[in-house]
């Protein structure tokens, strides 16, 4: 009798049994990250509690909130009693908290520009130049993007200008001229030496400026196709944004500067960046905001108007740019002395040596300090309300609170502030998460 029976032989390999419940989903999660101990279980449950404890006291208080009434007194009536906030000084008072005074809703009666179909004034102005600015920032955040859009960029600037002031539109024309010719001068000049370069581009640019101002009349704004607004007229939140990224994009560049200035082997260069770095990183912004409102003007020539937008401005970009060129300087020291070395073996002069491969990298490591320095400066803006400043701090401690109709509005005004800056900032810091990963700071 014969065995036919064979053994037998997989051919494929047999499929993975899921894993079990207890090492995936939700329940792995929590357990490795909430009750990985006992003593993690036990923050997690305080931590729930208090979460708790908030939420059930501020939730009733939003949801009953009142949005229809046009006065504290006649808010506290509809509540009757009841726990809700009055968020109808939101509703009132919006345009105020985020234009100022200076750009009332138009009306049939509010002169047309030239072509006819927007306002003089009104908060179309703002709302356009808020919604070019992120047109004018993608190239500079997303590195990925066509490089011809910086045109627009470099446009911009004198765009926002004429939109925010208005007044004559010779003035940011002027402006982008003088700007234009300085950096034809500075591209000639630069081949032969970087500082004769840099000098003679400013120099060019001040004489155009000089130049054109004086061909501008005195009555220009009068007819002008945008009604000018001062820039004490400027507050809100958009006073804040101005100022925030005013002073950010011109202190990351004049930080750079002291950075390697204080690492100069020119004595007189290295120890004007150590005065200036060392002695405003040791004033208080309050003061230098002070001084650029009482004394700064001093300093200009006799006879001479500057605008306390422009003085604010220069004292906030110099408190800023002395930290951030702390920071840079600990991303220069943070490179191996190999790179130096490589930049001088391939023969690069000191200012391709910069530009290609020392800056590169030490402003990738610089990156976490330079953006706390830039949310803190964005937060320190609401310091210009002591100067008569209305920024939206401002705005809520001056003439809102001070109007008989919403005196004793605290809570709803300050959570709205608060609401918009953190907005802000947490953009800034997500920003700044995303841009690490992309350029692989840490040298993975």
């Amino acid at each position: 009798m014969s065995d036919t029976s064979a053994a037998f032989v997989r051919t494929e390999q047999v499929p993975p049994s899921p894993p079990p419940s207890s090492a995936t989903g939700p329940y792995k999660w929590a357990k490795d990250n909430l009750f990985s101990t006992w003593l993690y279980g036990l923050l997690t449950f305080v931590s729930c509690y208090v979460i708790y404890v908030i939420l059930g006291n501020t939730l009733p208080w939003i949801f009953a909130g009142v949005w229809n009434t046009s006065s504290l007194a006649e808010c506290r009536e509809v509540l009757d009693g009841v726990s809700g906030g009055c968020f109808s000084v939101l509703t009132e008072r919006w345009n105020q908290l985020l234009f100022g005074f200076k750009y009332p809703q138009a009306t049939e009666d509010t002169p047309r520009t030239v072509l006819g179909l927007l306002p003089t004034v009104g908060y179309w102005r703002p709302s356009l130049t808020f919604l070019l600015f992120f047109a004018a920032a993608a190239p500079v955040l997303f590195y990925k993007l066509p490089r011809k859009l910086l045109l627009f960029t470099a446009i911009f600037p004198f765009l926002a200008y004429y939109l925010i002031w208005g007044g004559t539109i010779m003035t940011p024309i002027l402006a982008l001229v003088g700007t234009v010719v300085g950096y034809f001068v500075y591209q000639r000049l630069v081949t032969g030496s970087f500082a004769a370069g840099f000098f003679g581009g400013i120099a060019a640019a001040f004489v155009v400026w000089i130049i054109g101002g004086m061909l501008i009349p005195e009555n220009a704004n009068e007819g002008a196709m945008l009604q000018a607004v001062p820039s004490r007229d400027l507050g809100g939140f958009m006073l804040n944004m101005m100022l925030g990224v005013a002073c950010v994009s011109l202190s990351v560049p004049l930080g750079i500067a002291l950075a390697l200035g204080r690492q100069s082997d020119m004595p007189l260069i290295k120890w004007i960046c150590v005065i200036f770095i060392e002695f405003i990183r040791g004033v208080p912004l309050i003061t230098l905001l002070f001084v650029a409102s009482v004394m700064l003007a001093y300093f200009f020539p006799p006879g001479t108007t500057t605008d306390l937008f422009l003085r604010v401005v220069i004292m906030i970009t110099m408190f800023s740019a002395a930290y951030i060129a702390e920071v840079i300087r600990g991303g220069l020291a943070a490179l191996p002395r190999g790179q130096y070395e490589a930049a001088d073996s391939l023969g690069l002069d000191y200012p391709q040596a910069m530009r290609l491969i020392i800056l590169p990298q030490a402003l990738k490591i610089s990156i976490p300090g330079i953006v706390n320095v830039a949310v803190g400066l964005f937060k320190d803006t609401t310091l210009v309300s002591v100067i008569s400043m209305f920024d939206l701090v401002g705005m809520i401690r001056g003439p809102i609170l001070a109007s008989t109709e919403w005196n004793g509005v605290y809570w709803e005004l300050l959570g709205f502030a608060a609401l918009l800056f953190f907005v802000v900032c947490y953009g800034i810091s997500q920003y700044s998460q995303w841009l690490e990963r992309q350029l692989a700071t840490d040298h993975r």
